[in-house]
């Protein structure tokens, strides 16, 4: 793609495009400005990012349900052995805190590991533009996916603390 500003004099650019266009509109000749041609391209490209951008938060979104139901079948899964250390005297408040805590060191390992993932990825593409982060929502972000596992962790203890413990013992 070669500029016309580049070949013809600055005052002459009109008459120029019109000539080329008028000789060539038969071929479908059509002269635009790099300035334009280039505007076109990024908002193409910015169209791109915004539909990628819109797909990650719906899998963001569809993982942390998917977190959630994990963590209540987990939870709903050990319901015996949770009665287990009831009945042999640990009371409710230490079984949630073991709960709590082995869900929440998962959480945060799997958040620190795809994190690190995540920039390893990104890494190029963030060289390239001059090391520009968007540090405030990035940490919004995983502040919002630690928050809602907590919150899916805290749930499914208080189901499996709540459950019936005679009922739990008999199963197992």
């Amino acid at each position: 793609m070669i500029s016309i500003e580049a070949i013809v004099r600055p005052e002459r650019v009109n008459q120029v495009t019109a000539a080329l266009e008028d000789r060539l509109s038969d071929y479908g000749f059509d002269v635009t400005s790099a300035v334009e041609r280039l505007a076109a391209f990024h908002q193409v490209n910015n169209t791109y990012l915004a539909t990628f951008q819109t797909l990650g938060a719906l899998g963001l979104l569809l993982g942390t349900l998917g977190l959630g139901a994990v963590l209540l079948r987990n939870v709903l899964e050990r319901r015996r052995e949770l009665a287990l250390l009831r009945a042999v005297g640990y009371d409710t408040g230490h079984v949630s805190l073991m709960v709590l805590v082995e869900n929440g060191l998962l959480l945060f390992g799997g958040l620190g590991v795809g994190t690190v993932c995540a920039l390893v990825a990104i890494a190029p593409a963030w060289i390239e533009r001059g090391g520009q982060f968007p540090v405030t929502s990035l940490g919004g972000l995983l502040l919002a996916v630690a928050v809602a596992g907590l919150v899916s962790s805290l749930v499914a203890t208080i189901v499996a603390v709540r459950s019936p413990l005679l009922a739990a013992l008999r199963s197992e």
